[in-house]
């Protein structure tokens, strides 16, 4: 580490040390991929070279890619604020009144085990082929994760707080506002971080059955021509789309609980 380095702060020093940590794993697995498919020890027609997969990715940039991306993107993010935005409201709900929780939870727990493909026929029946079925599959993998991050983040919410506000006489609203929501904030976050990562697997599933645009309609079609490097372009991705929108998430986490005072040890192992 240089002189220069040690005068950064330490989250930049932190972040300037996991960058190039980061990409030791995939620099690895790509240089053995690509030596794997150049010296015909892995066969290119299951697994093409990362070469080939650039240039296929170059192929598809030029010929509609971005009209698939857009598709997708914009699915997610409208599924993903509807189911959400559901499931801040009922969380709260069943976490703040002990006889919604008896009504709405018991079922909330077991339609969370339901795999996502088991909802596709149930949609395509009732809302035949169109956005709606898609939006709503989408909309039902990331309600569950930020149902539980609410639930449990409120129930996990410090009594001597609440017994402070209420010695202040606060309402129930500004209960809500100024302990309840900023307490459960981390754990509200985490469930946002977790719906949206299950909302990019539920799109996936909800555009291959039906789509006619967006990678999972990529996938499909590379599945049904026999095209391995457009499989894993889509693969690719939809890594990167997944990991730009974590990060995204990750930032805001970091702002709105830019209050905490805790201790994570960021350095090296």
């Amino acid at each position: 580490m240089t002189a220069r380095s040690l005068d950064l702060p330490a989250p930049a020093r932190s972040l300037a040390l996991r960058m190039p940590l980061g990409l030791v794993v995939p620099g690895a697995v790509l240089v053995a991929a690509e030596a794997g498919a150049r010296s015909g020890v892995i066969p290119p027609n299951l697994l093409p070279a990362p070469s080939d997969i650039l240039r296929t990715l170059v192929y598809l940039a030029q010929n509609g890619l971005a009209a698939h991306v857009a598709s997708s993107t914009a699915r997610v993010l409208t599924g993903f604020a509807a189911g959400a935005s559901l499931a801040v409201i009922l969380g709260a709900a069943v976490a703040l009144n002990r006889r919604t929780e008896a009504l709405l939870d018991p079922s909330f727990q077991a339609l969370r085990a339901i795999p996502s493909l088991a909802w596709v026929p149930l949609l395509l029946l009732w809302f035949g082929i169109d956005e709606l079925p898609k939006l709503v599959l989408i909309a039902i993998g990331a309600f569950f994760p930020v149902y539980m991050g609410v639930v449990s983040g409120i129930r996990g919410v410090d009594r001597k707080l609440v017994e402070v506000a209420r010695l202040y006489r606060l309402s129930r609203v500004a209960l809500a506002r100024r302990v309840l929501l900023p307490a459960a904030l981390p754990s509200l976050t985490t469930g946002l971080r977790n719906g949206l990562s299950l909302a990019w697997m539920f799109m996936v599933a909800a555009e291959l059955i039906a789509a006619s645009k967006g990678l999972g309609y990529l996938l499909s079609d590379g599945r049904e021509t026999s095209r391995a490097d457009i499989v894993l372009a889509a693969i690719v991705l939809l890594a990167v789309l997944g990991k730009a929108s974590d990060c995204m998430m990750q930032l805001l986490e970091n702002r709105l609980l830019a209050w905490r005072d805790n201790h994570v040890d960021r350095g090296p192992a």
